[in-house]
């Protein structure tokens, strides 16, 4: 099951389970969608690995299966791709 993280490693945007704008890897490493674009140009900048948009948890499920509450924030790992 997706830990869902609450928020963008690189410029700590919420990102509640809902959003549409979160991107992860395979590892789950969590970003938002304008990061993604603008510095990272699709590339997770801790493994190396594709940057997807991450599935939605439907709410029924939520309760039982609630997200994650961890925030994992490190902006020095998030510089502009060239």
């Amino acid at each position: 099951m997706l830990q869902m993280r609450p928020g963008c490693e690189c410029c700590d945007r919420d990102l509640p389970p809902d959003s549409k704008d979160a991107r992860i890897c395979s590892f789950e490493c969590t970003f938002c969608v304008d990061c993604v674009d603008t510095k990272l140009k699709g590339v997770c900048p801790n493994c190396g690995g594709d940057l997807m948009p991450r599935p939605t948890r439907a709410a029924s499920k939520l309760a039982k299966n609630p997200a994650s509450t961890t925030r994992i924030y490190k902006p020095e790992g998030c510089a502009t791709r060239d």
